[in-house]
């Protein structure tokens, strides 16, 4: 079984957002794997042991990006492949066709990702390569089994549970729960320095500029404001309850 699974570089969750000249500010941040890409390695390692087969990492992204993919190298895959060119822009549009343009020629048996990333959270980018690979796709799964051909998967649909059957190849995005990623082992660090690594650029699969201009346009990025300390309202019920709609309709805005 050939399994690719998408991954991306992301903020450490616990570091400070900081605008700087209308963007995010990178100097000194940690970057991490992104959180749920990290079930993804986990089931593809788990699935490749069963089955058999081969782990492949994909990432677009900047040079740093190669830090995340040999972390996940050590948890277990058995290869990196990392398309980076500062012709490529941040943006969902663009990055599912580059991808697609990559594992067009990869036949993959199973594609797996992160349901969405912490620093966009838009989930477009395996829905739109999906579409552009012509393969069937389900998101957010909890559980996944396969039987030959056929995968079953168990979907987080906001609270409640969808069971969903459908041939491979296909791709599937992981949610929380779907299984409890393992640690990188000292010895699974040493073997990855040493595990197959390619960095690609768009000449190497065949893209132009032209070809991955992005879909939308940042127009402005700010932190949000900062909250104000709450207010306790006083008096019979009905004073309260008009005070409190005369200021939802004032200062808060939301009627």
């Amino acid at each position: 079984m050939k399994i690719v699974v998408l991954l991306k570089q992301t903020f450490d969750t616990e570091e400070k957002i900081v605008i700087e000249n209308g963007t995010v500010a990178e100097e000194d941040v940690k970057f991490v794997i992104n959180p749920y890409d990290e079930y993804a390695v986990e089931e593809a390692v788990k699935l490749r042991d069963e089955f058999g087969g081969t782990v492949t990492l994909l990432s677009v992204g900047p040079d740093r990006t190669a830090e995340a993919l040999r972390t996940a190298l050590a948890m277990g895959a058995d290869d990196a492949v990392l398309i980076s060119d500062e012709r490529i822009p941040d943006d969902e549009y663009a990055v599912s066709k580059v991808l697609h343009a990559y594992l067009s020629n990869e036949q993959a048996d199973l594609i797996l990702g992160g349901n969405f990333s912490v620093d966009r959270g838009s989930g477009q980018v395996a829905v739109r390569l999906a579409s552009l690979l012509g393969i069937p796709h389900v998101s957010s799964i909890t559980k996944l089994a396969i039987t030959g051909d056929t995968a079953e998967v168990h979907r987080d649909a906001e609270g409640d549970l969808e069971v969903l059957e459908l041939s491979l190849p296909a791709l599937f995005t992981a949610q929380q729960g779907l299984n409890e990623p393992r640690y990188p082992s000292l010895p699974g660090i040493m073997k990855a320095k040493k595990k197959p690594f390619k960095t690609l650029s768009l000449d190497d699969i065949g893209l132009s500029e032209n070809e991955v201009l992005p879909a939308t346009k940042q127009s402005e990025l700010s932190l949000p404001p900062e909250r104000s300390a709450g207010r306790i309202l006083k008096g019979t019920s009905e004073e309260v309850a008009h005070e409190l709609v005369s200021l939802l309709r004032t200062e808060a805005k939301v009627i």
